[in-house]
């Protein structure tokens, strides 16, 4: 059974910690209270940090002489000065985060669709990022970010945990770094780098095995860059199927052949959007209890976060990106007789 690092992971306080919205009211998430006990949380309300009250007049994104301000209509204060000094002493004060979970659309967290007004303060003239919000996506460009809107998405809350809890765990690798645990750290990963992105998998092979004896930080720096390029966007649905095919090349000579042909058509079912994932990686798990094999034992790739993160609800989530992904191949395929 893996065990897991607890992720560091600041959240917005008012997602289920404290009544500190501007009207005083405290959003409880389902997902943010179901991933309480497998991360360390740090709960901030950037509002409330400034000076703002609970309750509070709400503020504003606000464009003025071609720049943003961040306004509070109801009194005329312009806090934008006041957001940003907070965000860079209370980013900069972090002594690690491995991702963020921040309240969407709000002037001060959200990461996009936050309305962005005229001067006057009442038409909306565009979309922007909040300030506090901006700021972490500027210091913390690798970090797992995301805010509590999203991550209802079954494929973007599933990257946002892969990637948070592979960060969590190249964070304890850096704490005390050595090319023997860089190497583990790459073994471990290979199947869940291999699905994400061949060709960095391929690069970070080549920077473990440190051909020109570079010094442990380069290396270690350089992994990270290519670590983070690898997790920037989560993969297809489908690009399990390559692993997938790897793995059972460990099994396949133990295996009848009507295990093989079940194995085969379950996988081709599934990239074929007839099956969840679940069914040919149950087949892949169920075929490692009958011929262990310390290698794919060992890998992240068939349990990337903890088990009960994990809904009922998921593999229907799951089809369902399956099939716009068929409707999808289908707009792009050229009808017979088109010009």
């Amino acid at each position: 059974m893996r065990t897991f690092p607890k992720p560091i992971v600041v959240v917005s306080k008012c997602l289920g910690f404290d009544h500190c919205r501007y009207n005083g009211d405290i959003i409880p998430d389902e997902f943010v209270a179901r991933l309480g006990p497998y991360v360390e949380y740090i709960p901030v309300c950037a509002e409330v940090e400034i000076g703002l009250g609970v309750p509070r007049p709400p503020i504003n994104v606000v464009a003025v002489g071609g720049e943003e301000r961040l306004m509070q209509p109801a009194t005329g204060r312009d806090v934008s000065a006041e957001m940003r000094e907070f965000a860079a002493r209370f980013l900069g004060s972090l002594a690690a985060a491995d991702g963020f979970i921040l309240k969407s659309r709000s002037p001060s967290c959200g990461l996009k669709d936050v309305k962005l007004r005229a001067a006057n303060g009442k038409a909306i003239v565009g979309t922007t990022s909040g300030f506090f919000g901006r700021a972490v996506l500027e210091r913390f460009p690798h970090a797992a970010i995301e805010d509590e809107g999203r991550l209802s998405n079954f494929r973007i809350r599933q990257h946002f945990l892969t990637k948070l809890f592979t960060l969590a765990a190249w964070r304890e690798v850096k704490q005390a770094p050595t090319m023997g645990r860089l190497v583990q750290f790459h073994a471990a990963n290979k199947l869940l780098l291999m699905a994400y992105n061949q060709k960095e998998l391929r690069l970070m092979g080549r920077i473990v095995a440190n051909l020109e004896q570079r010094p442990l930080a380069a290396v270690l720096a350089d992994y990270e860059a290519h670590l983070a390029e690898a997790l920037r966007a989560a993969p297809r649905c489908t690009s399990a199927v390559n692993v997938l095919m790897h793995g059972f090349g460990y099994f396949s000579e133990g295996l009848t052949s009507e295990e093989k042909r079940f194995f085969l058509d379950a996988l081709e079912q599934y990239r074929a959007g007839k099956l969840p994932l679940i069914a040919p990686l149950t087949l892949m798990q169920s075929y490692g209890i009958r011929f262990p094999r310390e290698y794919l034992d060992q890998q992240t790739f068939f349990h990337p976060y903890p088990e009960a993160l994990v809904e009922l609800t998921d593999s229907g989530k799951e089809m369902a990106c399956l099939e716009e992904a068929q409707r999808q191949r289908r707009a792009a395929t050229p009808r017979a007789g088109a010009a």
